[in-house]
């Protein structure tokens, strides 16, 4: 009888840092950032520096995997000795990454293949990814694993402030929170992805420093008293502030699971612009 080998893949808008990616031996596929004449792969051919720095040139645009490297991604994971692979992927409610994946598994009858739609972004997505990739180290099996995770998909949150909106409008992402584009200048919305996967706001706030302060609270609101969860926070070009905001939820981490850090990938970057701060959670016990 075949041993069953499972492989967890991911994408590279699921934000998960490239140490986490080895230590727990998780696959990535990249979406794309297009410019007018030329495509990079995203965390590959080009950094979130080179997107920030290029802005006032030019905002490219995002496109998700392309075909031909979804059926490379899985050709060589088959090559590695997988015949499973677990799927989670952004929200199919901001990008096509998921249908498009669905897609190209549906021609590969001879492994076994679950796509997950995790209804979140950035490391929202990444935890459920990271999340699998342990349940997989405990010998669960696939069926195991893919409804533990999509049992999990709401215990995944992570909020985020902008410096501004416009690149949000530009790209087509605003979601539901459209309604405050026309805000004052100074109102912050504090985002992060509903029950449906779509960007809306969850709160918001007068400035910048009331926009972290709120986002420190709700993830704290959340995690508080909580038995075990993971804790994350992503910036788009603001190390100073997410080094500041890590100290401040320093007792939070001391007591996670785990802890990630690090910059959101150029595909996102484009479409929020540099001066993103993200803090989320995954809570794994209440």
């Amino acid at each position: 009888m075949e041993e069953k080998k499972i492989a967890i893949l991911t994408d590279s808008c699921s934000d998960i840092p490239r140490n986490v990616l080895e230590r727990y031996h998780i696959y990535e596929m990249a979406l794309s950032v297009n410019y007018k004449d030329k495509s990079y792969r995203d965390k590959i051919d080009i950094t979130p520096l080179q997107v920030y720095e290029n802005l006032h040139n030019e905002i490219p645009h995002t496109s998700l995997p392309a075909i031909g490297e979804i059926h490379e991604t899985i050709k060589k994971i088959m090559e590695d000795g997988y015949n499973q692979i677990i799927i989670p992927v952004i929200s199919s409610g901001l990008s096509g990454t998921y249908e498009a994946i669905e897609m190209v598994c549906k021609e590969f009858q001879q492994i076994k293949t679950k796509v997950i739609d995790t209804k979140n972004i950035g490391l929202g997505s990444g935890c459920l990814s990271i999340y699998a990739a342990q349940l997989r180290e405990k010998n669960f099996d696939f069926e195991e694993i893919v409804k533990k995770v999509e049992d999990k998909i709401e215990s995944s949150n992570i909020y985020f402030s902008l410096q501004t909106l416009k690149y949000l409008v530009k790209g087509g992402r605003l979601g539901r929170v459209e309604g405050m584009v026309g805000s004052l200048l100074q109102v912050k919305p504090i985002i992060a992805c509903d029950k449906d996967g779509i960007y809306h706001a969850v709160d918001k706030a007068r400035g910048r420093k009331q926009s972290i302060n709120k986002l420190i609270k709700i993830v704290q609101d959340k995690i508080q008293d909580k038995k075990k969860y993971y804790l994350v926070i992503s910036h788009g070009f603001a190390q100073e502030e997410a080094n500041k905001i890590k100290e401040r939820m320093q007792p939070y981490i001391d007591k996670a699971e785990l802890f990630i850090e690090g910059q959101i990938s150029p595909a996102l970057g484009v479409l929020t612009g540099p001066g993103l701060i993200g803090i989320g959670c995954f809570i794994l016990e209440d």
